[in-house]
């Protein structure tokens, strides 16, 4: 007894002495020890299926092609930048009916697959549509409209898949709903970071329209994610009961939609995002400027919203650490107040009141880029989490991608309503004398949403919204255990679970 008490004794000294190290090694460890934990609950397909589409398609994909648009329409095709929003708007059109792909892949199988054509048909779509902006000389501006609508299309039916796969993951798993949530964010963050830092060289080195060259690559990995997807196939899928499927589906969102618990935060969500106007080109147009603006080169401006992507990423680790488990309605006020301050930076900027500091331009934009991005994701992660609460088992494809679109019409109105509002002020391409006016409008809207948080529910992120009589549906089970995808590698052998 006594040899055994020493040993006790000796292997709790050797304890003691290792937990510094091990907590040094495990802050380290922490980020890695989450992604495998994700792995395992979620299974290794899944967070690889969220890294491309998120992280390659959308974060570095959406930062160069955000980069080079800008430079394409004002150097190439030479538009205001009023003109420049409302052809932004259209762009995002596909983003708008999302419910559709949503419905195609839940209720519509290509040659017997649900998933896997899709994939393939967004990567082919994305692929043509960029290399026909790259290569073609002088394309008209309906053209290229339709060209950069087309890729918008394949990246949203890429995105819609995930989504569905996503708001499933948070059904089966509502402990992990947000953890899922700040995976996406952090893919994105990291993509748009790597994007933005590489943009504007490469606008410099081969100009917008070799960047839409490049964007052929992200799109060609969304196809190749086509032709990795197992899932089994239905050969003897009854095609002369997809019109009923398509009404059950529709019948289950509307049936959810009438749910007091689902349309007050719906409405809320729209409002929050079409009362923040979206002026970015007409600060765009200003940042470049060689006489009222800064006149910031290609790179410079690749580098200003690289760094703001950091500031996007610090907004997801900040909420995943320290935000997530906080009730929707009181997160939802700070995030959106401290979002709306933070557009102070960019009057301050206009005005030039930061030289009068001795800031310079270049280290203020940076702060400012940063800010807002950070305190705009703050503000996107709680909504994000919030509608994979929303979505019935059975149709959460669709009715996530109902969701979505919910909040693109959102951004659509404040990106056209901000098109309309420096219209109406005269910002154009050389004039800039009342962009403090439109960016001080947007900051006063911006607090609006404020007096609508009465709709959203004073519930954390752990608790269920939807009512119990939804949820526990026959129909919605069976469709939910028929319905279990993963993408994994043809070579490799799937474990079975």
């Amino acid at each position: 007894m006594v040899e055994e008490e020493e040993d006790l004794k000796s292997s709790g000294d050797m304890v003691e002495e290792n937990e510094p190290k091990n907590g040094c090694c495990g802050a380290l460890c922490t980020p890695i020890n989450w992604f495998k934990m994700l792995c395992v609950e979620m299974h290794w397909s899944f967070v690889m299926g969220v890294v491309v589409v998120y992280g390659i398609s959308q974060g570095l994909g959406g930062a160069l092609y955000r980069v080079g648009t800008e430079y394409y329409m004002k150097d190439v095709q030479k538009v205001q930048p009023s003109e420049a929003q409302f052809y932004q708007g259209i762009t995002s059109i596909p983003w708008l009916v999302k419910p559709l792909w949503g419905l195609l892949t839940d209720v519509l199988p290509i040659f017997g697959y649900r998933r896997r054509p899709y994939f393939i048909v967004a990567g082919s779509i994305g692929v043509i549509s960029m290399l026909v902006l790259s290569f073609h000389e002088k394309l008209h501006i309906a053209l290229a409209l339709l060209s950069l609508t087309a890729g918008s299309a394949g990246v949203a039916v890429a995105d819609v898949t995930i989504d569905a796969c996503v708001a499933q993951n948070s059904i089966n798993h509502p402990s992990l709903a947000a953890d899922m949530q700040s995976l996406c964010a952090l893919s994105s963050s990291m993509g748009a970071l790597l994007g933005f830092s590489v943009s504007g060289i490469f606008v410099h080195l081969i100009g917008s329209k070799g960047v839409y060259g490049l964007l052929a690559i992200p799109f060609g990995l969304v196809f190749l994610i086509g032709t990795l997807l197992k899932e089994p196939p239905s050969p003897n899928f009854a095609y002369t009961q997809v019109n009923q499927k398509f009404v059950d589906a529709g019948k289950a969102m509307w049936t959810t939609l009438k749910c007091p618990d689902v349309w007050r935060p719906c409405l809320y969500m729209y409002f929050s995002l079409a009362l923040s106007l979206n002026i970015l080109d007409g600060m765009f147009y200003w940042y470049t400027d060689s006489e009222g603006g800064p006149s910031f080169s290609q790179e410079n401006v690749g580098y200003i919203f690289s760094i703001g992507s950091v500031g996007s990423l610090l907004g997801a680790v900040l909420y995943q650490n320290v935000l997530k488990d906080h009730p929707f309605r009181d997160l939802l006020f700070w995030t959106q107040l401290v979002y709306s301050l933070s557009g102070t930076l960019d009057l301050m900027l206009v005005l030039r009141l930061n030289l009068k500091f001795g800031i310079p331009d270049y280290f203020f934009v940076v702060i400012d880029e940063s800010v807002s991005q950070m305190t705009g994701r703050l503000k996107w992660m709680p909504l994000l989490v919030l509608s994979s609460k929303l979505c019935p088992p059975g149709i959460e494809g669709t009715f996530f991608a109902l969701l979505m679109s919910i909040d693109n019409v959102g951004l659509l109105s404040a990106t056209w309503g901000g098109g309309i509002l420096l219209h109406v002020l005269k910002v154009t391409r050389t004039q800039f004398d009342n962009l403090w006016l439109a960016i001080l409008i947007r900051n006063i809207l911006r607090l609006a949403p404020l007096c609508l948080l009465f709709l959203v529910p004073r519930v954390d992120p752990n608790s269920s919204i939807l009512p119990t009589e939804i949820l526990n549906t026959k129909e919605d089970i069976e469709t939910q255990e028929t319905e279990n995808i993963e993408l994994v590698s043809l070579v490799n052998r799937v474990d079975d679970k």
